[in-house]
């Protein structure tokens, strides 16, 4: 198994998350990933682009995804309604780096209009970084799913 394989991403935003989704697509160099849209800050519904981030991710042909719109709760709603998929806002970077740890979050959801740009770079590098503990979380991790 080759180790030059890089870590794929699936990345959407409504509106309100266009710049900041932009913004993660040219910083996330290092990864493979792919933007499931919206292309303009034109006005329109989340779920048009949280449920094709989540399917990636639930699929398993990305191994996270990154969602963004104006309070991440829109697109957390949404992204959860997944089975395989556990969606966390995050807000500060230790949120992000708990959400791993704690929760094996694989979809972070990030309100643009809540963070600094600086920030929500942070949280995804933190977030895509930072493993699963296991151990007393695996349990209840596998209580999540109905």
């Amino acid at each position: 198994m080759s180790t030059d394989k890089k870590i794929k991403i699936a990345i959407g935003a409504d509106h309100a998350g266009f710049e900041y989704k932009e913004l993660l697509k040219s910083y996330l160099t290092d990864f493979e990933v792919k933007d499931f849209g919206t292309h303009s800050s034109q006005s329109v519904d989340y779920p048009d682009f949280a449920h094709p981030v989540a399917s990636a991710v639930e699929s398993g042909e990305y191994a996270f995804g990154v969602l963004v719109c104006g309070s991440a709760n829109g697109v957390a709603i949404t992204a959860n309604k997944h089975q395989q998929v556990r969606a966390a806002i995050c807000w500060l970077n230790e949120l992000a780096a708990l959400a791993r740890q704690h929760n094996n979050a694989n979809v972070l959801c990030i309100p643009a209009r809540f963070v600094s740009e600086d920030l929500a770079k942070e949280m995804t590098t933190t977030f895509i970084n930072t493993p699963f503990e296991g151990g007393r979380h695996e349990g209840r991790v596998g209580k999540i799913s109905c």
